[in-house]
């Protein structure tokens, strides 16, 4: 099969190791609502999903349903400080570059809030590098990624059989599958190999310097 014309690259496990952030801020959103953290705390098995999906499950141990106001002082604390504590994995930066080298276009597809998400990859001088930066916006049923992902190739005019999904979840295989596009399950994030062999990844790879020979099968 011949190259792709596009990539759909998730961000949280498989651009940036976001757990730090992301902990920090669902610490801060649970102490906002009364809680006390164990600070044992791990949440790397359940990034990935809508951060609203997140804080349900954070918040069931307390019998707490108020996940609206959860999310809220998790977006705050986020916003300002969690989103800088984020680091590009090894590699990422140089795959990148040497993908758009080749011509293909290269598109954001995060459950994160779009803005957020900008920040981080502005922050990391890699924005300009995309040609859509997608993730989940308010009023819009864009946050799971079937969602995400339909939207993307609509707005973009762009056909499924001729792009790939990146990412280190599940929810990125099933997105990716929905709309009838191959993915590529990455190992360097939050989710295992089995996690993305049950889904159904239609390749695994270990590190992301085999990511550009890698869109060619």
């Amino acid at each position: 099969m011949s190259s792709p014309s596009a990539i759909l690259l998730d961000l949280d496990g498989t651009l940036i190791d976001s757990e730090p952030g992301i902990l920090s801020s669902c610490r801060a959103a649970l102490r906002a609502l009364g809680h006390t953290t164990d600070p044992a705390m791990d949440i790397a098995s359940i990034i990935g999903p809508p951060i609203e999906d997140v804080m349900r499950y954070l918040l069931q141990p307390f019998g707490d349903s108020r996940v609206s106001e959860a999310v809220e002082a998790y977006r705050e604390d986020y916003g300002t400080r969690g989103l800088l504590l984020s680091e590009l994995y090894d590699g990422i930066a140089d795959a990148l570059f040497a993908m758009r080298e080749t011509g293909v276009s290269l598109y954001l597809a995060t459950s994160k809030r779009a803005v957020f998400a900008r920040k981080i990859l502005e922050n990391k001088n890699l924005a300009p590098l995309f040609d859509g930066i997608y993730g989940s916006v308010p009023g819009q049923d864009i946050d799971h990624k079937p969602e995400l992902i339909s939207h993307i190739l609509a707005e973009n005019g762009l056909t499924a059989d001729q792009c790939i999904m990146v990412g280190d979840r599940k929810f990125d295989v099933a997105g990716a599958h929905a709309n009838r596009m191959r993915a590529i399950g990455v190992l360097w994030g939050y989710g295992s190999r089995e996690e993305l062999e049950i889904a159904g990844a239609d390749r695994l790879i270990e590190t992301p310097a085999e990511l550009l020979g890698s869109l060619r099968w």
